[in-house]
Formats: structure tokens, C-alpha cells, sequence
């Protein structure tokens, strides 16, 4: 005897299930990918319970999950062969959101600004299967439980109202059949009866669950009178879940092709690395580094993160709480066998695992990329040179990571042009007394090489870092120090390389150019902070030297070629006392120099340490009309 029930939402019930089903999800067709989850799960159910009691299935088990479109009445069926649910079942798991609904979830629910469900209540509810009430007015839910005979329907209409019945069935297992609504691409409502469709759907979210997932297809065979429409299940998902298997037997191509269906690239990884953790946390991932940069990599737009799977499902495309956003050139999967997952699953509910996740994978490629600088040098210059400038970022970004990205680092040098120094070989190769690892920024290795800022340490044999990626300069307000030694550029501030007798003699230097200084001061006023005398330059006449804290000359004409509001920054003006130009200026001041010819002087001064560090002069054509006037 079948018996129905009609049973009535409670007011709040009602209020909840339209926040979920209009506020929780931000694309609808994750429908099919929450119900194909829960009947995969009920899948390893019936397996598992198998185990133990013979009696619930028949001989070898197959699990299968068939989809059925119809496209004419807008009809679309899941189901599964899996364990199945009693009518108990049924009221406990699905009917559970009818009558635990209350007030106060509701109220949290609408202050939720995350959209994040309150820990203790996520499993409570039957919310994967009610993702699909986005998409269909009806939906109906048929299932008998292996090891019984009655079925069990439920039935839902929309508005306040739901009824449990008695049914039939075949087998155990679950079907769900929902009435779609009409196709609204604005609204996100697509055709979810076409085959195109679903195939790209399954494709995106569920290509690697275990169990077949088939759809029924029409094709044409024969040829001529013979030919006819036949229908045939075709499997829409590869159930190859690579990163499951066996790592010693899974071959590179099939490593490579799977990285370019997950990265969408055309070439091959330059390196991958494999995690199988278990314990407390148990996931695996299986993640690429990429042989090229893409060209969107330091864009604002560039979307990071990695796929995230739960148990061989998709839950994100792309996870960025997996990757800091240093590491954002890294592709790949984790896949997580128990993960608290929010309302929506869109949204990680437990971010201290994750963030426990995140910094095991972090360690582990910063190990293999350390391990690739160790035996394999080639490779990491190759690595070095599409994504040194994101690894560098890390340094100011990520401090907890830093003493682990300061030995990957490499620089440019005055030591060999054609090899690249890690901070190690730049402090083992130290003179014997030098109390700084010295660096100069610029915009390139020729800017660099030539400035007037090198003059005094070549002298000394000192060597010097070339800071020459824009991100240098940001990078270095974390790296403070290596290894006791503090890192000083020698573009900014006093420079102190000389022996005690130098200094003397620098100070008397000073003393007989006072006048000179503090006319070219005054001259300059617009332009720079001060005027004095130099211990860094020994063959050019002048230069430009900032203070501590400042930014470098060609980040700062970056700053304000992207049009970014900063501050006017005034830079020393160094003079060479030994110069044959600033000798001779000294003299002509010595026997009197009108202010316009002092005024001309400081100028033309002022210009020439400019071009030096190609630096754009303030004023090229004055500039010009005061090198004719000198000439003629």
C-alpha cells in the first residue's frame, strides 16, 4: 500500500531555501557536479558496506552513473547504483532542511557576509542535492536502499510544499529527474539537456570520478537504405585520476599531456612534483612548473591557484589559498580526501587545514626547486629566467618563507658578466674587512656597468650586485641581511672606503670647497638636497646620489610614467675634488665668478650627472643652448 505525505515548509525553511538557492552558489550549473558528487559517494557506500554484507549486491559490482536529457520536455535524470536510501533515510538526509529550519540559522545565514556556513551545521543538511532547485521548477527523487524492496519518492514543486511516498524500482540506487526551467544565459540558466553542455560540464568538474558517468547518444550507421539511428552510453569522464596512481608507472607523456589539459599550455612542464601526504591532513597533489612564463604573468588579471578535488571531484578551478602568490606560476591538482567544505563547497570552510596544506606544499617546491639549483644548473638558470622576478617577489612578501627563497636567489655582478651569483658565492668571495654586500640598482646591465656610482669599489676590487628587475627594489626592503652582512647600495647614501689617512685628508678636501658647495647649493636649490664632496667617484666629474629609504632614479620615472602619485624626491649632487673640470672650477671661482656664470656651472653639472645615470634632464633644450654657450 503506497502512503504519501504532504507536508508544509516552515516560514523560516522557506526563507532558507532561497538564500541558498539565490545566494549561496555564484555559478548554477555546479548542480550537476554536487549531484554526480553524491551519487559517486553513495557508490563507494554500497562498496564499502559490501564488504561486510554479501546479500547487498549481486556477483562483480559496477558502479555506473547515467545521465538522460530530454531535450523536447526539458528534462533531465541522474542516476546512480549505488546504496540507496530508506524512507527514514530520506527524511533524515533530505527532508532534514524542512523541518530543522530555524530562526536563528536564518538570521546567521542572512549576517553571513561570507556566505559561510557555521561549522556545526555543515552535514546537517542535505545541501548538495538542493543546489539543483537553481536550475529546475520540479524536482523528484526516487530511491530504494539495497537490501530492500520499497522505494521511496520525494517530490518537490517549488513554493512551501514537499511530499514523501511510497514507489517502485528496479534496483537499489538513486534517481533524481529534474524539470529544467527554460535556458537564460543571463541568468546562467543553460541548455542542461544538451549534449554539448554536459559534456563540457562533466569535463570541467568530475573527468576524474571513479565510477563511469555515461550518457545515452544518438549516431547514424550504415550507409543508404541500411542506414539507421542508433542509441549507445557513452562515457563522458576518463576516470583517470593521474595522481592516484602510481608514480614510478605513469609515464612522462601521459604527465605532460595531463599538465597541458590542466594548465591549458601547448608545451611540455619543465618540472613536475608529486605529494602524497598522509595522517591528519591526508591529500596528494601533483603540481608543474611550467618551461615558460605566460605573457599575463605579472598582470593584475592573471588568475592563480590550483585545482582543488575532494575525494576525485572538483570543488575549485582555481584555489588560490593553496598558493602564495609568489608561487602563482605553479600549476596543478591537490586532492583532499576530507576537507570541511562551506554551504557551496566554492568556499573553503576550515582555513587552518588549508592553510596546513598550503604550507606543506610550499616547502615541498622550494625543496625541489632548491634541489634542481644543487644538480642540475642549466635547468635552474632556464627556471631562473622566466620566473626569478615572481620568486623574488617572496622576499618582501612572505617572510615566513624567506629564509628559504634567500639561497635560490641569483644576481648579476661585476665579478663575470656571464654568470649569474647566488649571496653565498658573493660573501665567500668578500675582501678581507668589507662590512656590506654591495648592490647597484638600474634599469639594465649596460646602465649599470657604466655608472659613475662603481668607480671607487672597482678601485678597490669590491664586488657589486646589479639590482636590474623592477622588483628589486621592493625586494630588498625585506632582505635586510645575509648571513651577518648587511646589503648597502651604493647609489644611495655615504660611501666609506677609505683608510684613516683618506678620511683626513677627505675632511681638508671639504674645508678648501666650501664656497664652491655652497654656491652650487645654492644654484640648485630646486633640484637637489645637497652638494658635496665625493669618496666614490675617481675618473668621472659628478653624480647623483639618493638618501637612504629613497627609490632608485629608474623606478621612480616608472612610478611616474604609470602615472602614480609620489612624492618629489631631491638627491645629492657628488662632486670629484680631483677632477681636471672641478679643479678648474675651483679656480675660476677663486678668482671671481659672476652668478649667472655659477648659476650656468651648476647647471651644466647638474645635467652631466643626469645623463651619467640616464636619468632624463628636467630641461634637455636650456640644457642644450648651455653646451653651445660653453663651446662658443
Amino acid at each position: 500500500m503506497t502512503t504519501e505525505n504532504t507536508m508544509k515548509f516552515e516560514a523560516e525553511t522557506t526563507q532558507l531555501l532561497e538564500i541558498m538557492i539565490n545566494s549561496i552558489y555564484t555559478e548554477k550549473e555546479v548542480f550537476l557536479r554536487e549531484l554526480i558528487s553524491n551519487a559517486s559517494d553513495a557508490l563507494d557506500k554500497l562498496r564499502f558496506n559490501a564488504i561486510t554484507d554479501k546479500s547487498l549486491i549481486d556477483g562483480a559490482f559496477e558502479g555506473r552513473i547515467k545521465l538522460e536529457a530530454d531535450s523536447k520536455n526539458r528534462i533531465l535524470k541522474i542516476t546512480d547504483n549505488g546504496i540507496g536510501m530508506s524512507r527514514d533515510d530520506v527524511v533524515a538526509n533530505i527532508g532534514t532542511i524542512a523541518r530543522s529550519g530555524t530562526h536563528e540559522l536564518v538570521k546567521s545565514l542572512e549576517k553571513s557576509k561570507s556566505k559561510d556556513m557555521p561549522e556545526e551545521l555543515i552535514g546537517r543538511f542535505g545541501v548538495g542535492f538542493y543546489s539543483c532547485m537553481m536550475v529546475a521548477d520540479k524536482v523528484t527523487l526516487t530511491t530504494r536502499k539495497a537490501g530492500e524492496d520499497v522505494a521511496t519518492v520525494w517530490t518537490y514543486n517549488g513554493g512551501s510544499e514537499y511530499s514523501i511516498s511510497d514507489g517502485t524500482k528496479e534496483s537499489h540506487g538513486t534517481t533524481i529527474e529534474l524539470k529544467l526551467k527554460d535556458v537564460d544565459k543571463d541568468d546562467g540558466l543553460d541548455d542542461f539537456t544538451s549534449e554539448y553542455v554536459l559534456r563540457n560540464i562533466i569535463k570541467k568538474y568530475s573527468d576524474f570520478v571513479r565510477y563511469p558517468i555515461v550518457l545515452p547518444v544518438e549516431r547514424e550507421e550504415g550507409e543508404g537504405d541500411d542506414k539507421k539511428t542508433v542509441t549507445e552510453d557513452e562515457t563522458l569522464n576518463s576516470m583517470k585520476a593521474i595522481w592516484r596512481k602510481d608514480q614510478s608507472e605513469v609515464k612522462d607523456e601521459d604527465r605532460n599531456e595531463f599538465y597541458k589539459h590542466v594548465a591549458r599550455d601547448w608545451a611540455d612542464p619543465m618540472e613536475h612534483i608529486y605529494m602524497k601526504v598522509e595522517g591528519t591532513n591526508e591529500y596528494q597533489a601533483l603540481l608543474f612548473i611550467p618551461s615558460t612564463a605566460p605573457f599575463d604573468l605579472y598582470s593584475q588579471s592573471y588568475k592563480r591557484g590550483l585545482q582543488l578535488y575532494v575525494r576525485n571531484v572538483m570543488i575549485m578551478e582555481k584555489s588560490e589559498e593553496l598558493l602564495p602568490e609568489y608561487l602563482r606560476f605553479v600549476k596543478g591538482v591537490v586532492d583532499a580526501q576530507d576537507l570541511p567544505l562551506n554551504i557551496s563547497r566554492e568556499t573553503l570552510q576550515n582555513n587552518r587545514q588549508i592553510a596546513t596544506i598550503k604550507k606543506s606544499i610550499v616547502k615541498k617546491v622550494l625543496s625541489e626547486l632548491k634541489k634542481m639549483q644543487e644538480k642540475d644548473t642549466d635547468k635552474y638558470l632556464t627556471f631562473w629566467k622566466q620566473f626569478g622576478a615572481v620568486i623574488k617577489e617572496g622576499i618582501s612578501t612572505s617572510y615566513e618563507d624567506r629564509d628559504k627563497l634567500i639561497p635560490l636567489l641569483l644576481f648579476q655582478s661585476t665579478a663575470d658578466p656571464e654568470k649569474l651569483v647566488t649571496l653565498k658565492e658573493y660573501k665567500e668571495r668578500m675582501k678581507e674587512g668589507q662590512e656590506h654586500i654591495y648592490y647597484l640598482s638600474g634599469e639594465n646591465r649596460e646602465v649599470v656597468e657604466n655608472s659613475p656610482h662603481l668607480e671607487a669599489f672597482k678601485v678597490k676590487g669590491y664586488e657589486v650586485l646589479f639590482f636590474t628587475d623592477p622588483i628589486d627594489e621592493f625586494m630588498v626592503s625585506g632582505l635586510f641581511d645575509f648571513d651577518g652582512k648587511e646589503l648597502k647600495s651604493i647609489g644611495k647614501g655615504s660611501v666609506d672606503l677609505g683608510s684613516e689617512d683618506e678620511k683626513k685628508k677627505l675632511e681638508e678636501v671639504k674645508d678648501n670647497f666650501k664656497t664652491v658647495l655652497e654656491s652650487l647649493q645654492k644654484a640648485l636649490a630646486e633640484h637637489v638636497s645637497e652638494v658635496r664632496i665625493s669618496s666614490r667617484l675617481t675618473s668621472s666629474p659628478v653624480c647623483m646620489v639618493g638618501s637612504e629609504g629613497d627609490l632608485s632614479p629608474h623606478i621612480e620615472r616608472m612610478m611616474l610614467q604609470n602615472k602614480l602619485d609620489m612624492p618629489k624626491q631631491k638627491r645629492a649632487l657628488e662632486i670629484n675634488p680631483e677632477h681636471e673640470i672641478i679643479v678648474k672650477i675651483k679656480e675660476r671661482f677663486e678668482k671671481g665668478m659672476s652668478e649667472e656664470e655659477i648659476n650656468d656651472t651648476a647647471q651644466l653639472l647638474f645635467g652631466q650627472a643626469l645623463l651619467a645615470e640616464s636619468t632624463p634632464l628636467p630641461d634637455p633644450a636650456g640644457f642644450a643652448k648651455l653646451v653651445a654657450k660653453l663651446m662658443a
